[in-house]
């Protein structure tokens, strides 16, 4: 079925080169897309560009489900169209004078419970590795304040060939905005960010000293509740390197708005260099 719409997107491309309309195409992936969306953007409607496996499938899967959105919204749109042009006193002077139609009415009930099946399949596969937690040789602990993140990195287990014995924490508070450096996002970035490894199986215990927050992560597809006196856990693999940026998505108190989350994810050798160099500090 995916082969049917690839085949499909690639007559409509090709269609659209042969008409002239895909060098406008191609200018405006040149000029706008040069850069992936990892942090918010003026204006932005689309999801930001995912940088782990988890974001990948959510993003699949919603366009996966607008094929069905827009071709399920264009035939009730015919079909509306074609009642109103039918079916109105100009046209039908003496109405029919029918209560209904069995044949249609079972059409009506099976056609949309096979598509409902059809969508339910890749849903329950995409539901089923969200929740699933991976064997993991690294765990960050998340801890959430009024209004800033406390993190753990792991003590007395072996990272990549290092051992830790003390293990490494430190808190991460917003940049107030008139500290900010050139290039720096308003209030998302960080005095202390995350540095965390990428192609690596990686474990996020998230709880919360005091009210409830939400870490959330976009461009990494997590989204997960900071409750006090509760563990919650999730896991991802981050498959490119980059900066990503979240913030606090659970109402905390007057300063919700001022506890973001950035993320930096690099390549495992510089990973290590930074947690030795962490460590000396």
């Amino acid at each position: 079925m995916l082969g049917f719409y690839f085949n499909f997107l690639s007559r409509w491309l090709f269609l659209m080169i042969k008409k002239g309309l895909g060098f406008f195409l191609i200018i405006y992936i040149a000029l706008f897309n040069l850069s992936l969306c990892d942090a918010a953007e003026p204006w932005q409607l689309n999801i930001q560009d995912p940088a782990s496996f988890l974001l990948q499938g959510m993003l699949d899967f919603h366009n996966y489900i607008m094929i069905f959105i827009i071709f399920i919204g264009i035939f009730v749109c015919l079909i509306m169209k074609y009642c109103i042009e039918t079916f109105n006193s100009n046209s039908n002077i003496t109405p029919y004078n029918f209560a209904h139609l069995s044949t249609l009415e079972i059409i009506w009930t099976i056609l949309p419970a096979f598509v409902l099946v059809i969508i339910a399949v890749p849903s329950f596969a995409l539901l089923y590795s969200l929740d699933e937690i991976l064997n993991t040789k690294f765990t960050l602990k998340v801890i959430g304040h009024q209004w800033y993140w406390s993190y753990e990195y792991p003590s007395d287990i072996e990272l990549y060939n290092l051992t830790n014995k003390n293990g490494l924490s430190f808190d991460s508070y917003m940049v107030p905005t008139d500290s900010l450096t050139k290039g720096s996002f308003r209030l998302l970035e960080v005095d202390n960010r995350v540095v965390l490894p990428i192609v690596e199986n990686i474990k996020v215990l998230i709880t919360s000293a005091d009210v409830i927050h939400c870490w959330a992560v976009p461009s990494l597809g997590v989204k997960l509740d900071a409750v006090p006196g509760r563990l919650s856990e999730t896991s991802f693999v981050i498959n490119r390197s980059g900066t990503f940026f979240g913030q606090c998505s659970e109402i905390c108190g007057v300063n919700h708005g001022f506890m973001p989350i950035v993320i930096k994810a690099m390549e495992v050798d510089l990973y290590n260099s930074w947690f030795i160099k962490k460590l000396a500090n």
